[in-house]
């Protein structure tokens, strides 16, 4: 019997995602592609949807979902449409981290968007030792792609 592919619907609700990340789209469905084959996580299967908002999409969808009035990163999220449930980045929140930690808005992005896709699968990082699995899984997907750990700060150069 056929494993059930993984679906991603990406939709880009702020036009300022457009002009950071041309190819959102198809690099957003080949990460969560790649990672539904991981090992750890090789049963994924089913829909999901990436919705690449602004802050203000966030805030209200943050308070709507965890009851917290703020904006944040990235959110988990169930949704009717889509069996696994969504995902939501807020551009300006994503934009000043990648810039506070020296990391391109891509490559942020991405960690963003699998770590919000782990959630849906069910990993949380609300115990020490939940954190370390969860970020280790991170971790090797990432390194799978050629994405640097995200947890450990680069050095900078003195050149």
């Amino acid at each position: 019997m056929a494993r059930k592919a993984l679906a991603v619907d990406v939709r880009i609700e702020w036009p300022a995602w457009r002009k950071a990340w041309p190819k959102a789209r198809q690099d957003i469905r080949a990460l969560l592609e790649s990672a539904a084959k991981h090992p750890e996580i090789a049963g994924a299967a089913g829909e999901v949807a990436v919705v690449l908002s602004d802050d203000l999409r966030l805030r209200t969808l943050n308070a709507q979902f965890r009851g917290k009035d703020r904006a944040t990163n990235v959110l988990s999220f169930p949704d009717p449409q889509f069996p696994l449930g969504g995902l939501a980045l807020a551009h300006q929140t994503v934009v000043r981290e990648a810039s506070a930690q020296k990391k391109p808005i891509i490559r942020h992005s991405k960690h963003l968007i699998l770590h919000g896709f782990l959630h849906l699968l069910g990993y949380d990082h609300d115990s020490a030792r939940a954190a370390r699995l969860m970020e280790g899984l991170e971790v090797a997907i990432l390194s799978d792609m050629g994405i640097p750990n995200p947890y450990v700060p680069r050095a900078r150069s003195r050149a």
